[in-house]
């Protein structure tokens, strides 16, 4: 805090003191614990609440000459009235434009440019922002360092989905006397399998090609772009004009500091789809959803798996429910799963490498491995390109930092989805792509600020857990009321023929009201069930609609109608319900409980 306030301390009071909405007893005692001179706060003050001062100095003066009704609608008091009204207003804009100027100093803007829009990256959401702006017609540039597609095509999203459906086929076999099959065991040719699951890229790759897209009438290329001014990007060799920039470089897998790691060949998102040959001891460091799915899947598909993860819990952003089911599921596959450890170091004792881990009472333990995958979490990649030189402000995370519209602090240059962040998923960076794209290209008309109010998601484990909105604990955290519906998924028709008779529907609402704040699955096809839920939430659908809404049977779709009726159980008017009752006794003839019948 202090570092910023001696950097830029000075024009935020000024913009405080100018901004009438902060009370300035606040602001004095804000200021008062931080390392600002007091000569330094007083002259700011004083200057910044000098227009503030002079509008309502002005209000006073002009009603204290009111002496008559009509003095009321006098052109001086009317325009008191209009200045005390737009002067906040004025006072933002000013304090914008200072802003800009500040920001945008030392850089000369083109008369003309190249390009309408410059779009660094092309994964997921640089492709949907290269793809808007071809579409309305703008001229727009896509720039991709290495492959079409980014992370989630080539080494993210799709080859962990092919690797996962494999391993489930292998795990469907190995539990076929359930389904009234004989005992067999199959060969998991693991080299087969990885060749599959490039040629899955390969299928899915013309969808993301340099020719598809410049069929639709955007500029393609290949090669390092870096950014040389708010509206200057270079690459191979040839600089670009252009109006607006979007970053969309996407994530890296982080790598923690953990002693002698780079001692063994280690593996990440990144280069596990290079393996050959299946290890047969695998240590996964790392339980969020990426370490979790490739826990699963290599376990399944033969290796001897211990997962370890730092905090009490796998999947750590859910419930503990749904935690739990997942881990038990995975120990029941055989599966060592660690929570509670801290990765020390890798060692080697001469019989093989071996991670050290430290569990919260100190106890070390070592844990042999083949191989050893890195999968606690992903990085912003922001830096190398020019960002940090040009000045474009950065979270402490890494993230570049931008506003409700997804603007920088460049008011041109726009960030999104890895990049950027809150969320690090395929298809909330394609949702940012709109808005930045949109208000890049016609903010000057309406700018549309970026909606996060209903984000699914699903991890892809067995059993699957999808969520959308708060769960239990983000409730908690956020201070937000709440009721909990449940339903179980061992008492749906569908999931007992298919053997899957287990999992969870979670649902929140508001207190007394039908109205969702959340739902969180763990069922087979969680990822597909979710959705409902989604369009729900998206166009404020309650409970009841959902329950008055016709199911297929038999579907594990049902299970969203039979946690809607949960709730509706729980809020069945009980008075109503008496009346009911002795509606139906009169009705046939009987009594009232407790009334006797004239003879």
């Amino acid at each position: 805090i202090n570092k910023g306030i001696a950097k830029d301390g000075a024009f935020y009071l000024f913009t405080l003191r100018l901004v009438p909405a902060f009370p300035f007893f606040a602001i004095n005692l804000a200021m008062a614990l931080t390392s600002m001179k007091v000569i330094t706060f007083f002259l700011v003050s004083q200057v910044g609440m000098l227009a503030g001062t002079f509008v309502f100095v002005n209000a006073g003066t002009e009603l204290a000459q009111v002496t008559n009704p009509s003095d009321v609608l006098s052109a001086g008091l009317l325009m008191s009235f209009v200045l005390l009204g737009v002067f906040p207003l004025l006072a933002k804009w000013f304090v914008d434009w200072v802003k800009a100027q500040r920001v945008y100093s030392g850089f000369e803007k083109p008369k003309s440019f190249d390009a309408d829009m410059v779009v660094i990256g092309a994964g997921s959401g640089g492709l949907v922002a290269a793809l808007i702006a071809a579409t309305v017609k703008a001229k727009v540039t896509l720039i991709e360092k290495n492959k079409m597609g980014g992370d989630c095509l080539n080494t993210g999203c799709v080859p962990s989905k092919a690797l996962i459906r494999s391993a489930r086929h292998a795990y469907d076999n190995s539990r076929g006397k359930s389904l009234g099959f004989s005992d067999s065991v199959i060969d998991v040719d693991f080299k087969a399998i990885m060749a599959r699951v490039q040629r899955t890229i390969a299928e899915i790759e013309p969808h993301d090609s340099v020719e598809r897209y410049q069929g639709l009438g955007v500029d393609v290329e290949i090669g390092e772009g870096v950014v040389l001014s708010p509206w200057h990007v270079r690459v191979n060799g040839k600089t670009i004009s252009t109006r607006n920039i979007v970053i969309a470089s996407g994530a890296e897998p982080f790598v923690p500091p953990i002693e002698n790691l780079d001692s063994v060949d280690y593996l990440t998102s990144n280069n596990l789809w290079e393996l050959q040959e299946r290890p047969d001891r695998v240590v996964v460091l790392g339980g969020g959803p990426i370490g979790t799915e490739l826990t699963q899947a290599l376990g399944r598909l033969g290796s001897q798996v211990t997962q370890v993860e730092l905090l009490p819990n796998i999947l750590p952003r859910e419930d503990k429910e749904f935690s739990s089911m997942v881990q038990m599921q995975l120990e029941t596959e055989g599966v060592n799963v660690l929570t509670g450890h801290k990765a020390e170091s890798v060692v080697d004792e001469g019989t093989g490498p071996a991670l050290k881990v430290v569990d919260g009472e100190g106890a070390e333990k070592l844990i042999p491995f083949d191989r050893l995958v890195v999968a606690v979490g992903r990085k912003a990649n922001t830096t190398g390109f020019g960002l940090e030189e040009l000045g474009v402000a950065l979270n402490p995370n890494g993230t570049v930092s931008v506003d409700h519209y997804l603007r920088t602090n460049f008011s041109n240059i726009y960030a999104i989805g890895d990049a950027a962040g809150p969320y690090q998923f395929t298809h909330t960076a394609s949702h940012m792509a709109w808005y930045a794209s949109v208000n890049a290209l016609f903010g000057l008309f309406r700018k549309f600020k970026v909606d996060y109010s209903v984000i699914p998601w699903a991890t892809f484990c067995s059993p699957e857990v999808a969520r959308v909105g708060l769960n239990e604990q983000d409730a908690r955290a956020q201070e937000i009321p709440y009721e909990v519906s449940t339903y179980n998924v061992a008492d749906l028709d569908r999931a007992i023929t298919d053997e899957e008779a287990h999992g969870l529907v979670k649902v929140l609402t508001v207190p007394g009201k039908d109205k969702i704040l959340g739902v969180t699955i763990a069922a087979e096809h969680a990822g597909e069930l979710i959705g409902e839920f989604t369009l729900a939430m998206k166009h404020e659908i309650g409970l009841n609609k959902i329950l008055g809404t016709i199911h297929i049977y038999p579907t594990f779709m049902e299970m969203n109608k039979f946690a809607a009726s949960e709730w509706r159980k729980s809020h069945k008017p009980e008075w109503a319900l008496v009346i009911a009752e002795k509606f139906h006794r009169w009705r046939r003839g009987k009594p009232a409980k407790g009334i006797a019948r004239e003879t």
